[in-house]
């Protein structure tokens, strides 16, 4: 018997919902960084196993949306439960589980679909702090099983998949073996880019940055050509972007590029070019431009 279904990552923002999703498929699907809120859409990953196939939906961090982009982003959380086999809530062990939280997973685990609790980050915790995370969470009623794993490690993340596996229903396969996301390539690079961005400005600018790619040519040398745009909100950001003698946007481009090469297996030539767009996060017109359209929801 072959299965084959959806599963549904959940969490507060920060707790590894995007690691663990790239553990689980074997790729890097979703992006990464220290900052909460990093994951903007629905991300599918899919994971092939021997006689199963699993589609994973990564979503943006639960939190309470302070502008048109959060709003489109909450959306993107409703939604990501609407018709899935399974819902997996992670909590991070090395934070205080909130009492929303506790909340937040009472209301999931009394919908008709099964919950799997992950504590995620479990290598940071003894063992007395993980078993007083699993008494907290013990009492809840409806939840398929509670699972201390760490994502960044990769530890327990077998048994975590064979849990996920009894959730399947029986079905076909819905992708081919080679794919691991159902995202266009381009959506993936500028993932790629926004992450570096990220990771290079650190706490020097706002979340206000989003990547748009204006330019994916492969060329006859086998040398693919792109040109992207990072946009900001203020021209105070664009010049903390670009850095001193274009430090950091020369940053950001040699790191990403080194990721997209890993993607596509070809030589890239990248150029990123920084623009402002005041107050972009509030801006329909803007946010449907960037691909964050609430019509598609």
């Amino acid at each position: 018997m072959f299965k084959s279904g959806y599963i549904t990552i959940i969490g507060k923002p920060n707790v590894g919902k995007s690691t663990l999703t790239n553990a689980l498929v074997g790729e890097k699907v979703s992006i990464v960084s220290f900052r909460p809120q990093t994951t903007r859409d629905r991300i599918l990953g899919i994971v092939n196993g021997k006689d199963y196939q699993m589609m994973l939906v990564d979503t943006p961090g639960i939190h309470k949306p302070k502008n048109k982009l959060s709003e489109y982003m909450m959306k993107n959380v409703e939604t990501s439960i609407e018709c899935v086999d399974g819902i997996v809530y992670v909590i991070a062990c090395d934070k205080k589980l909130e009492e929303d939280e506790i909340k937040d997973i009472e209301k999931y685990a009394s919908s008709n679909i099964p919950l799997i609790i992950v504590i995620n980050k479990c290598d940071t915790q003894d063992q007395e702090g993980i078993i007083a995370k699993i008494d907290k969470l013990k009492d809840i009623k409806n939840v398929a099983a509670i699972i201390p794993i760490s994502a960044l490690k990769k530890k327990h993340i077998q048994d975590l998949e064979k849990e996920l596996v009894k959730l399947l229903p029986e079905g076909e396969k819905q992708f081919s073996e080679d794919e691991f996301t159902d995202k266009s390539t381009r959506f993936i690079v500028s993932e790629y880019i926004r992450e570096k961005a990220l990771k290079a400005l650190g706490d020097e600018l706002p979340y206000g940055v989003a990547v748009i790619i204006n330019t994916f040519e492969e060329g006859d040398n086998n040398v693919v050509t792109i040109e992207a745009d990072i946009v900001c909100e203020k021209q105070a950001h664009k010049a903390i972007i670009i850095g001193k003698n274009a430090s950091k946007i020369k940053e950001i481009s040699q790191s990403a590029r080194i990721d997209i090469e890993k993607l596509l297996g070809q030589k890239v030539f990248l150029r990123i070019f920084v623009k402002v767009k005041e107050d972009w996060r509030n801006n329909p017109t803007l946010l449907n431009n960037m691909g964050y359209d609430k019509k598609e929801l």
